[in-house]
């Protein structure tokens, strides 16, 4: 298998092994209602669980990150330039409903203890969907989330401006309970020195096909899982969001409330079938082999391995 031909394949019994290297200095700390607060709406993931598979993987990227800054240095002492060092960067991606928000911010409070001197910060690539509005124009709608549904060179040009050092970067707000961009809405981006980009699409290529938005990650991470596995916690996550839209008709699930249940998971069926499933496939799975790492799910969000890249 090519999976194992470019990962070094680590079962979660070993890994969890690794939280005894943990350095003494790196001080993890996490609560039942902190984890609360992070994890996704159908996610499942104990106390416990967080602290095996990530508290060894926080670890493992403050490694990364001070070798990143350490070649950073020294290159500009090399040539004779002052420079401060660009925000470390971190790409995580994966399939609607696999469970990367919750990997995303669960690293950054992680990091946030390990680097309590440092500014940790969290991007969605939501913020860089273009609006329904144009979407509608441009007929691409029902592709919503597929490549071509994205502003890339937006995306493109604010990744650029982070490692650049730029400060105070503004970007597009998302809304899922809308389900588009909110309009005049700005968040400001204020000098991070370690970044989360989190997104479907931050290991695929711009529309030219000459970029990556993973080219200027300095770290990347797929979240995986059995295609079985996703669409049922795709169901789960569609059921959950239908019912919390039951007295908001501003939400965008709330139409589905208003349906015999029967009826609204079989427009979730389609919904998956033609959009998902098939972005999936497509466009999204493709990219894993472009990832450092690898966090692999089984049945109920079970961690059960973590992949390396070898070279």
């Amino acid at each position: 298998m090519i999976e194992a031909e470019t990962y070094h394949i680590i079962d979660r019994v070993q890994w969890r092994d690794y939280r005894e290297r943990v350095h003494p200095s790196i001080e993890i700390h996490l609560t039942e209602k902190q984890l609360r607060k992070i994890i996704s709406l159908n996610d499942e993931l104990s106390v416990t669980d967080a602290l095996e598979v990530y508290e060894p993987l926080t670890q493992l990227i403050a490694i990364y990150r001070d070798n990143y800054s350490r070649l950073q240095r020294r290159r500009n002492h090399f040539l004779g330039i002052e420079a401060e060092v660009p925000p470390f960067m971190i790409a995580i991606s994966g399939s609607v409903a696999v469970g990367k928000s919750t990997t995303a911010r669960l690293l950054r409070l992680f990091l946030s203890q390990a680097f309590p001197d440092l500014n940790v910060d969290l991007v969605t690539t939501d913020g860089f969907l273009y609006p329904n509005e144009e979407l509608v124009k441009r007929g691409i709608l029902n592709r919503k989330g597929f490549p071509e549904s994205y502003d890339m060179p937006k995306l493109l040009q604010f990744l650029t401006d982070v490692k650049n050092n730029k400060r105070n970067i503004a970007f597009p707000v998302y809304s899922h309970e809308n389900y588009d961009i909110v309009e005049g809405a700005k968040q400001v981006l204020k000098n991070p020195n370690i970044l989360i980009v989190e997104g479907i699409n931050v290991l695929q290529l711009d529309d030219k096909e000459q970029v990556f938005v993973g080219d200027f990650a300095d770290l990347s991470i797929y979240v995986d899982a059995d295609t079985a596995c996703i669409e049922r916690w795709y169901y789960e996550r569609f059921k959950m969001l239908m019912h919390k839209a039951a007295e908001n008709p501003d939400n965008h699930h709330y139409r589905y409330s208003q349906m015999e249940e029967d009826q609204a998971m079989a427009e979730a069926k389609r919904i998956w079938q033609e959009i998902n499933l098939v972005n999936l496939n497509e466009y999204i799975l493709p990219t894993r082999n472009r990832a450092d790492m690898v966090i692999h799910k089984r049945d109920n969000h079970y961690i059960d391995q973590l992949w390396m890249k070898k070279y």
